[in-house]
């Protein structure tokens, strides 16, 4: 009984066929445009969100040959998306996680003293990053959509809610409690929407998605809508969160980090909601139809493979991304030079909007190689400011580093990220866990698999990176150079 698995990223859509086993039996991938109307601003059509996910399922679908028994969504979290009940067409364009216009309506709120109360209900903080400061800078510079959603003909919600009303033919309007977290609207005591928080960013909740469990029946889709197929909708997660159940962190303590455009750090807390005071963010891991809640916490480093993506398409240093390993290992070190990639500010554990992207101990004996292998210790270091935070205020002591997504499969990075944590590494035969967590998701809903037991036994591994010794004097110049990159803006 296959699953099929959709994880809509944020520059492309990929669908996978996942057997029972784990392995996957067909892969279907399509990009969509990414638009940057103004500086700091990120935009994506809805209606080519939807159409790349037609295209990547059906190429996965035809690869495969065989018929999926459900189906399990991931998606971009925070990105804000607007859509009429009725055509499902979006009045606008959806504005990404990424996209910083919101930063001035964020130093509002702050400046008026709402931080506090808002860390205090959603685990999160006053960020653009987050989708409650996107749908409120709607209501203010763009009135003619958001009279759509207040007059009730339109409605509100992040992708995964807009892919499921797309699939069900405008049947389902729901999201999942590891998105709703993300919004700051959710109350994460209460386990739904916050009146207070819908009202101090001026969302009706009324336009809200109804928030359902992860796995079991979400919806199902409309074979009119949906390339002609009748199935369950039966798992949904945000996709770090779908990369922890991926990656079988069902355990307290277990930590997996996706290396991707950026790099996000989740620690599962259990049913325990643990809150930082030190720049990481409490958020729902997930939950199951019984109502029982597992939590985590999450450091979110915003730009980590983009960074090897900058010496590529910026500099022009490489052709192919991992390129980047064979250029760093032509140098036995750094050199000195240190790259704070704060390319678009810094996230966490300083979170700093005007920090700046900033290279340091540059001299006349610098070469392309010194920089690229800078870059990649650029990555363990952000890494393991996270980790170290993460573990101190969770009080757990972390048995292995979960590793996953495209730079995960660079090996010098992984033994860095080793050296710099001390702690073991670990890759998966299966790096793309953000889709099978969907996968893993939709089948226990729909009864392909009966366990996280069994969930489990499907995880290999496909190398492990023991620590060796560790640079501390590297990583004190790190924290010197991030230091003087904030606050540059």
């Amino acid at each position: 009984m296959p699953v099929l698995a959709i994880d809509a990223g944020t520059t492309g859509v990929t669908a996978l066929i996942v057997n029972e086993d784990g392995r996957i039996d067909g892969r279907g991938y399509r990009e969509f445009a990414q638009h940057f109307p103004e500086p700091g601003w990120v935009e994506h059509v809805p209606e080519e969100i939807w159409q790349a996910t037609l295209a990547a399922c059906r190429i996965a679908l035809d690869r495969s040959g065989t018929a999926p028994s459900c189906v399990g969504i991931t998606n971009q979290r925070e990105t804000a998306v607007v859509w009429d009940t009725r055509t499902l067409a979006a009045p606008r364009p959806a504005i990404v996680w990424q996209d910083r216009r919101t930063a001035g309506l964020c130093a509002r709120l702050r400046e008026a003293g709402h931080e506090p109360r808002v860390a205090e209900l959603t685990g999160l903080r006053l960020d653009p990053y987050f989708t409650g400061s996107k749908f409120a800078w709607m209501a203010e510079h763009d009135p003619r959509s958001w009279e759509e959603v207040t007059g009730g003909r339109a409605v509100v919600g992040t992708v995964d809610s807009y892919l499921v009303a797309r699939m069900t033919g405008g049947a389902r309007h729901v999201t999942d409690p590891s998105n709703a977290s993300r919004t700051l609207l959710y109350d994460l005591e209460a386990g739904g929407w916050s009146p207070e928080l819908c009202e101090l960013f001026g969302v009706p909740e009324s336009a809200l998605p109804e928030i359902v469990p992860n796995h079991g029946e979400i919806g199902r889709t409309d074979p009119e809508s949906f390339l002609g197929l009748d199935l369950p909708i039966s798992g949904m997660a945000g996709d770090q969160q779908a990369a922890l159940f991926g990656q079988t962190c069902f355990t307290p303590g277990d930590v997996k980090c996706t290396y991707g455009t950026g790099s996000f750090i989740l620690i599962n807390t259990g049913n325990e909601i643990v809150r930082s005071q030190a720049g990481l963010l409490t958020t729902v891991a997930w939950q199951t139809p019984s109502g029982e809640i597992t939590y985590a916490l999450e450091g979110s480093i915003f730009v980590t493979g983009a960074a090897v993506q900058w010496l590529r398409d910026g500099l022009g240093l490489i052709a192919t991304a991992p390129e980047s390993e064979a250029l760093a290992r032509t140098v036995p070190d750094s050199g000195g030079v240190v790259f704070v990639p704060a390319l678009t500010g810094l996230g966490a554990p300083h979170w700093d909007p005007d920090a700046r992207g900033s290279v340091f101990g540059i001299t006349r004996g610098t070469t392309r190689g010194h920089l690229a292998r800078a870059t990649l210790e650029a990555i363990a270091f952000e890494v393991r400011d996270v980790v170290e935070v993460m573990t101190g205020a969770a009080g757990l002591k972390m048995p292995a580093l979960k590793a996953d997504g495209g730079a995960s499969g660079n090996d010098l990075l992984m033994q860095f990220q080793a050296d710099q944590l001390g702690t073991p590494v670990e890759r998966p035969a299966i790096q793309e866990t953000t889709a099978l967590g969907a996968a893993f998701l939709a089948g226990l809903g729909s009864g392909v698999w009966s366990s996280a037991g069994e969930l489990r036994a499907t995880w290999d591994l496909q190398r492990r990176f023991e620590p060796g010794r560790r640079d501390d004097a590297a990583y004190a110049r790190w924290l010197k150079a991030v230091d003087r990159a904030r606050s540059w803006a």
